[in-house]
């Protein structure tokens, strides 16, 4: 069993099997102390959804429509002829919404009763999903890809049952070069091939201002492209779908459309034909 297989063991056991009495434990680099650790509360302490941002408990909500058309999301990947498990979550320019999307994602996936989900904030310019559940950005996938900090000491429940988190940790100053590592692509490389009962969402930094998203967009099993109306242009849009390979792309999010303009955006089906999903 490999050192990530582990790790993950510690965090997220496998059906049928029972966590270790303890939870975690505290054998990491020195110079991330015992008191950096206490900041973050247990590991496997679930926060209170009270916490969570506004916008997220309204799009969660299940009697609303917004967390109706993340259900559907979630079907077109759960019962896909080729169900991706680990999916990247990204946009054309900053403020488009994507990490929004994503967690909202996240907690529709995991309300699905065969699977559980795991999200990893890979915005290490604008990490955005520790807030938005209400926890702590202190330590993350940052500090496992720089000081190789054990990935169970890193993971963080979620108020979802069936839902956990690896935040960010700190912006570093070598985003670029951290996401691209050869590190960085075996930990994409080990979700994906261990745990078939487990989405994986990774939420990249925008293409327009990181190299590495396109990077990443090679390793993972699907890709998402949230779209904010008014804000991305279509020539821009249009150039970077034109970047991926097509067969990963399983959705479209046209995020903040008013109404009339939602109906004249699905009429000129103006990105349909590059995915055999088409778009959502």
């Amino acid at each position: 069993m490999g050192k990530l297989t582990k790790a993950f063991e510690k965090s997220f056991p496998r059906k049928n099997q029972v966590e270790s009495p303890g939870g975690r434990h505290l054998s990491v680099l020195d110079k991330i102390s015992n008191q950096d650790f206490a900041k973050l509360g247990p590991v496997n302490t679930a926060n209170s959804q009270a916490s969570w941002d506004e916008r997220l408990q309204i799009s969660t909500d299940p009697e609303s429509q917004i967390f109706e058309s993340f259900r559907r999301l979630r079907a077109r990947l759960l019962y896909s002829e080729h169900q991706p498990r680990t999916i990247l979550v990204t946009s054309v320019m900053p403020g488009e919404g994507k990490g929004f999307v994503c967690a909202s994602l996240g907690v529709a996936l995991s309300q699905d009763m065969e699977h559980q989900a795991l999200m990893l904030d890979c915005d290490f310019r604008r990490p955005s999903l520790a807030p938005l559940f209400g926890l702590s950005n202190e330590i993350g996938l940052v500090d496992y890809l720089q000081e190789d900090v054990d990935l169970s000491l890193l993971v963080r429940k979620t108020a979802q049952p069936k839902l956990s988190l690896i935040p960010c940790g700190k912006p570093p100053k070598n985003p670029s070069e951290l996401l691209s590592s050869g590190k960085m692509i075996a930990l994409i490389s080990e979700l994906s091939e261990h745990y078939s009962d487990r989405m994986v969402l990774f939420d990249s930094p925008p293409n327009i201002v990181a190299s590495e998203t396109s990077v990443l967009a090679n390793y993972v099993d699907g890709l998402i492209l949230v779209i904010r109306h008014g804000i991305a242009k279509k020539e821009q849009v249009k150039k970077f779908v034109e970047t991926l390979d097509p067969d990963k792309i399983v959705g479209l999010v046209y995020n903040a459309c008013p109404e009339d303009k939602f109906t004249e955006f699905i009429n000129k089906k103006m990105y349909y034909g590059y995915s055999r999903y088409k778009y959502y």
